[in-house]
């Protein structure tokens, strides 16, 4: 009953940044995860892996939540869509196998190298105008970009919106807009990260019962419950809090995400 009640709670902060933020909530989650799966069974050796893809698995549900949310707003930019999706899937894909292959340990480490980088990125740089229409991506260099951020967010357990946000925003999207492509996306990169962990995992030993390869069924559904009820939540806020103010909350989040990783367990 502890545990379910810790994935309920995971899951709706990580859905109300999913709606907020234009991610799936995923570093959230691996976080978290990364203290509970012990706990649940799951061998030391596996535990990365196991948040990562259970991570995945639960941001297919609140990606879709937060995206029509976006939608309904406006606030999803079609052709940047067209154009990182492709990549995306593939990306999450081979970004699922090259995880199989690594020992836990590097995960964790690279997950919260990652979040202390883009923390970085984002903080140094200037937001986009927010009182104007912006630029809406939608050249061909997307699509390279969306095999590497597909490719990345599976290494680390995300929707990839700490990618796909400062990338549009970099490129002219206001910062509203961005977070609302950036949480579109993320349903595709989820969904191709899931399968893949999926699949690789098929024959990982020592594995709790009802799981479907690294993917733990009952902390992912669990998990994807609360998100998707808390993501409209994050939407709204969104758009009261404006491009500024969001990149600033953005940058602590990944600063604090990381940091808690690099502790997540000796």
């Amino acid at each position: 009953m502890l545990s379910l009640v810790a994935m309920l709670a995971v899951g709706a902060i990580a859905g109300f940044l999913a709606g907020l933020l234009g991610i799936g909530g995923g570093i959230v989650i691996v976080a978290a995860l990364a203290f509970l799966l012990p706990d649940l069974g799951v061998p030391r050796e596996a535990v990365m892996h196991v948040a990562l893809a259970t991570s995945l698995a639960s941001i297919v549900a609140t990606s879709i939540s937060s995206s029509l949310a976006h939608w309904r707003r406006g606030s999803v930019i079609r052709a940047s869509l067209v154009r990182l999706v492709p990549g995306m899937l593939l990306g999450g894909w081979l970004g699922a196998l090259v995880a199989d292959r690594l020992d836990g340990d590097w995960l964790r480490l690279g997950v919260a190298g990652f979040c202390l980088v883009m923390a970085w990125q984002l903080a140094r740089r200037p937001a986009a105008p927010d009182d104007g229409p912006g630029v809406e991506p939608a050249g061909a260099d997307l699509v390279p970009w969306g095999v590497g951020i597909g490719a990345v967010s599976a290494l680390v357990g995300i929707g990839g919106g700490s990618l796909t946000v400062p990338l549009l925003v970099a490129k002219g999207a206001r910062t509203v807009r961005a977070v609302g492509t950036s949480a579109a996306c993320g349903l595709a990169i989820a969904l191709a990260s899931a399968a893949g962990f999926a699949w690789y995992g098929r024959d990982a030993a020592g594995l709790p019962a009802w799981s479907l390869g690294y993917v733990y069924l009952p902390a992912a559904v669990a998990i994807a419950a609360a998100s998707v009820l808390a993501a409209p939540l994050g939407v709204a806020a969104a758009h009261r809090i404006g491009g500024t103010p969001l990149k600033r909350i953005f940058a602590l989040f990944l600063v604090a995400m990381g940091a808690a990783l690099l502790t997540a367990y000796p």
